[in-house]
């Protein structure tokens, strides 16, 4: 055989040689990606479906059931065990008032009508799902911040369209009081965005002589709540990861005069914030109770907290949060809530919280910067009890960024913002004398007539004036 047959010869068995080679590193790369998949769906099969994990916890019917006076806790304890049944919280605020988790995979309405049935129990219901309320002259104090020209509910001159002098009259009420660093707000919403750099400096701070937060129910341990708290997770972290509730924060107390972003209400207050809102905007009557809870267990362990901001709703009335609501009254906290965005009559078709008939709660529609009343806010002659700018609000967002947003969402803390602003001048007001001052001290708006049961729009210098 040539020596040229033998050489090409040589060529071809290597080249096949580096081919199989080739192949069989090919399949073993495929083969291993394979195993590698196949593990990491196994271990997304086993987050979703274990039932020890938090996820199928929080798929468990929970109800809330308030027992009679005369029902211990041990009687409670072996009646729910009984029923295979489980207590997950206390509310310490109300007596009796307890959220019962099922551990037999019934539904809501099974459980609620086998707790009713109990001549133990005053009263049993669902916990329903809540969303949030958004679609989206004379001697005054100016702010510097960058973007209060766009601020038209704090200073309406006529900017983009608007109706002059359309507002909550800020400037009038700053020459008087800008605020207290004393008066303490809950934002009650999906957390709040305590590192924003127009917010950092107005965010409560637990102060080292208030003991750590505790509820055995929740969790083993107390609960560094050094910002506030987190009940959809059941921690001290009330960041927010949604946006809605930094908003809010925003309008009530952004810091006013330095320069940065917008101006809050208030340019001093102390804004504490409570997240029981997912990242989604969604939460449930329960985690609301546990909250409004945790502010009654502060107010009472000495925190300054008199009023709650609360931008969400639903059509369910709930008698567990009426009670809680009727609590934090007892305890001198006031609770502003939204009219809700259906465009429809409250008076007709109610929407809780707003319209629960206590008196530590204010309704609030929203205008346009018209003085008009929105396209989408709910009204009510008798429910509802004043309207707030609630349109086109530019106020402090997530990535420590400022947005625009309308809804009774941002008309509800234009009013829990004037009710701190009455509070840093007059710390000892009881809460009928806060609720009354605030809701005469309106500018009368001609399309709120038969619409909300003062007929008029917030006004801040009003509230302030002569205490």
């Amino acid at each position: 055989m040539s020596r040229n047959l033998w050489f090409n010869l040589s060529i071809a068995l290597a080249l096949i040689l580096i081919a199989a080679f080739a192949g069989r590193l090919h399949k073993w790369d495929w083969h291993r990606s394979s195993q590698h998949t196949s593990q990491t769906s196994r271990e997304r099969e086993q987050t979703t479906t274990d039932p020890g994990s938090d996820e199928s916890d929080s798929s468990k019917t929970e109800i809330l059931v308030r027992f009679r006076p005369n029902v211990t806790r041990d009687a409670i304890e072996n009646l729910t065990s009984r029923l295979n049944d489980e207590v997950e919280d206390r509310i310490e605020a109300v007596d009796g008032l307890d959220v019962i988790e099922d551990e037999d995979n019934r539904s809501a309405d099974e459980v609620v009508a086998q707790y009713r049935a109990l001549s133990e129990v005053e009263y049993a219901e669902a916990n329903s799902e809540i969303k949030l309320d958004h679609e989206g002259a004379g001697k005054h104090v100016h702010a510097n911040d960058e973007l209060f020209y766009k601020q038209w509910g704090l200073f309406n001159h006529g900017q983009d369209g608007g109706k002059s002098g359309a507002d909550i009259s800020a400037m009038q009420a700053w020459a008087v009081t800008k605020g207290s660093d004393q008066v303490v707000v809950a934002v009650l919403d999906s957390g709040v965005d305590y590192t924003h750099p127009d917010l950092a400096g107005n965010i409560w701070t637990r102060p080292e002589i208030i003991k750590q937060y505790e509820d055995e129910d929740l969790t083993e341990g107390a609960i560094d709540d050094v910002h506030g708290f987190n009940v959809v997770e059941d921690n001290g972290d009330p960041m927010d990861d949604n946006g809605h509730g930094t908003h809010c924060a925003g309008i009530i107390g952004a810091e006013g005069g330095n320069e940065v972003g917008i101006s809050g209400v208030n340019w001093t207050v102390k804004i504490m914030p409570l997240r029981f809102m997912d990242s989604d905007g969604a939460g449930t009557t329960k985690d609301a109770i546990e909250a409004i809870n945790y502010v009654i267990n502060r107010k009472r362990a000495g925190v300054n907290v008199r009023v709650i901001s609360a931008s969400w709703g639903s059509t369910i009335k709930s008698r567990a949060m009426e009670d809680v609501i009727r609590k934090a009254g007892d305890e001198g906290i006031l609770f502003v809530a939204a009219a809700g965005n259906d465009h429809s009559d409250n008076d007709a078709k109610p929407h809780y919280p707003a319209s629960y008939d206590l008196n530590n709660v204010i309704s609030v529609a929203a205008l346009d910067r018209n003085d008009e009343l929105t396209s989408f806010s709910n009204w009510g002659a008798t429910s509802v009890d004043v309207a707030a700018p609630g349109q086109q609000i530019v106020s402090t967002w997530l990535n420590h960024g400022f947005e625009e947003r309308q809804g009774t969402s941002m008309a509800t803390p234009f009013v829990a913002g004037v009710a701190a602003l009455i509070l840093s001048t007059n710390t000892a007001i009881s809460i009928d004398d806060l609720r009354t001052r605030l809701l005469i001290s309106v500018d009368a708006v001609p399309a709120l007539k038969g619409k909300v049961a003062t007929g008029g729009r917030i006004n801040a210098a009003k509230a302030v004036a002569s205490q």
